[in-house]
Formats: C-alpha cells, sequence, structure tokens
C-alpha cells in the first residue's frame, strides 16, 4: 500500500530525458499505487487545452490508461501549468483539486498544496500571481490565437528567470509562519509541496506539537518522490 505524490516536472519538448522518466516513473512505480497526487509545474508552460502540442496528448494518453486501470491520479496548479483546465484533465483521466486540500491517509491528515502560496516573502511574485488569477484575464488570454498566446508565455518565461535571478534564495523559499498558519488552520501535523525545489523533510516543534513538512524536488537531473505508507512518509529520489 502507498500513495505517492510528485511535482515540477516541468515536461517540455526541450527537455525529452525528462518526459521518458516521468513515462518510466508511471510504468513502474505509479502503476502499482493506491493513487497518484501531481502538485503542480507537471508542464513548464500551458498556454490552453487546446494546444495541439504532440507532448501533451502524449502524456494525457499515458495518465488515462492508468486511470482507466484503476489508479486515481489528482492534480493541483502550479505556477506554471494554472491555467490546465477541465478539457485536460478530462483527457488524461485526472480529478483537479483546489490550491489546498487535505486528505486522509492511512490514519494521517496531510495537508497538499503546490506551495508557492507559501513564499510570502517574495512580494513581486504574490503580486504577479493576484494578477494572473483573475478570472477575467485568464478567459481573455485564452480567447487570443495560440500564436500570440506562445509569444505572451515565451516573454513571461524569459521574465521570470530574469527576476528570479536577482533575487534571494531566501526570499523565494517559503515563509515558515505561513507554513504555521496554513497546518494550523487545516489543523494537520503534515504538509506535503513542491514548488521550491529544494527536497527535504523538515520538522518544527511548536507548543509542544511536532510539525513535519516534505518538499519535493524539481525533475532536474533525476526524479523526485513522496511516498506515504502505513508507516512511514519518505522523500526518495531516483534516476530517470
Amino acid at each position: 500500500m502507498a500513495t505517492l505524490f510528485i511535482a515540477d516536472l516541468h515536461l517540455c519538448v526541450e527537455e525529452p530525458a525528462i518526459t521518458a522518466g516521468f513515462l518510466r516513473f508511471l510504468a513502474r512505480e505509479a502503476g502499482s499505487a493506491d493513487a497518484l497526487y501531481i502538485l503542480g509545474d507537471l508542464f513548464e508552460a500551458w498556454i490552453g487545452d487546446d494546444d495541439p502540442n504532440p507532448l501533451h496528448r502524449e502524456v494525457a494518453d499515458t495518465l488515462r490508461a492508468l486511470a482507466l486501470h484503476g489508479l486515481p491520479i489528482y492534480f493541483i496548479h502550479g505556477n506554471r501549468d494554472f491555467l490546465l483546465g477541465g478539457r485536460f484533465a478530462r483527457e488524461s483521466g485526472m480529478h483537479l483539486l483546489p490550491q489546498e486540500q487535505v486528505v486522509d491517509l492511512y490514519g494521517r491528515r496531510i495537508l497538499i498544496m503546490h506551495g508557492d502560496t507559501l513564499c510570502t516573502d517574495d512580494i513581486g511574485y504574490q503580486a504577479f500571481r493576484a494578477r494572473v488569477n483573475q478570472r477575467w484575464l485568464q478567459k481573455l488570454f485564452l480567447s487570443l490565437p495560440l500564436f500570440i498566446r506562445r509569444r505572451i508565455a515565451a516573454r513571461m518565461r524569459a521574465g521570470s528567470k530574469m527576476a528570479n535571478s536577482e533575487k534571494t534564495q531566501a526570499i523565494m523559499d517559503v515563509n515558515q509562519q505561513a507554513v504555521i498558519d496554513a497546518m494550523e488552520k487545516n489543523r494537520v501535523q503534515w504538509l506535503i509541496h513542491g514548488h521550491t525545489h529544494r527536497p527535504a523533510i523538515h520538522r518544527l516543534e511548536i507548543n509542544e506539537q511536532i510539525y513535519q513538512r516534505a518538499v519535493l524536488g524539481a525533475w532536474h537531473q533525476r526524479g523526485s518522490m513522496i511516498k506515504v505508507t502505513p508507516q512511514d512518509i519518505e522523500l526518495l529520489e531516483f534516476p530517470f
């Protein structure tokens, strides 16, 4: 018995090794799991469910095959693929979840999220996130021709890389109080998230209560997953 969590694969046609590693992960580890949770940034960018990118079709078909064989697959949006919609979710057999979700696994209550909302010290990013998550702006963007959306997305990625290069690592990491607030609000002692690309399991003791935060790694040179079983919660890395 095991439930698997992954995040921050940033799949794109320019990185075929990551895609190949993901497909092997689905065939080997995910196929025998109780459930698979994808905590955002599955794709490097998402400009709409109508994008005919063949990579998207390959991923959707593979996920759907697993879903049809009984694997529940859940998805929380990341900051790269926040526009992924119901059409792609249906085509891939995924269930879309809100940005924060509490799951009960083998007797543990666990809060799961992408993790970007915890980075409250990055004021510039939080302001940007608030803008692009406005429904009217998203509808306007998705109504544009695909070639214009591609250009806008490319400029936004370039701008994001430049902005991040000027920020300290501390600013782009989670805010400790934001973590505590989220866990206390949801009455949990475990949190699993991605986004920061800093894989680790952190242990906090506050008011004689033990809180644990498991952070997924990005799929750059190797894969990263968190495996939850009735006995343990493990952070695992593996080659593509």
